[in-house]
């Protein structure tokens, strides 16, 4: 391959694609929200949190793996790190606000680190599914 062949390289911070990850953070807060508003008690634990989570993670699969995602494993890795981050911050603005004190992982330092390798590592799984997805639907890279 000549050196005009050769694809662009793009930095991995670029890969993702950065609209549906803002939308399936979004998608994915419904499990706090469901927690906060009481449902998952009302409803029942740890089923409903169970469900949330198995019902969030097939949008994932299902958004990046039939939609035009070129990178869905770095997509939804990077959507799994965004819902870490939007749940640390929600839980810093929202615990004082309900409860009066600040509860969550910022009041444990140390379960700062594993809530990123965890959801990472969502991300990361649904990710794999909706690249086999897209490889299921003949779509290559």
């Amino acid at each position: 391959m000549t050196s005009d062949q050769r694809k662009p390289t793009v930095p991995l911070w670029r890969r993702p694609h950065w609209p549906l990850v803002a939308v399936l953070v979004a998608v994915a807060l419904v499990r706090p929200l469901f927690s906060v508003v009481g449902l998952s008690d009302t409803l029942g634990k740890p089923v409903t949190p169970i469900v949330l989570t198995v019902a969030v993670s097939l949008v994932w699969i299902l958004a990046a793996g039939l939609g035009r995602v070129r990178h869905p494993l770095l997509t939804l890795l990077a959507t799994g790190l965004g819902y870490a981050l939007a749940s640390l911050v929600l839980s810093a603005v929202l615990s004082p606000l309900l409860t009066g004190e600040l509860q969550g992982p910022l009041t444990r330092p140390f379960a700062i680190i594993p809530l990123f390798a965890v959801n990472a590592g969502w991300g990361a799984v649904c990710g794999l599914c909706a690249l086999g997805l897209q490889r299921l639907r003949g779509i290559r890279d």
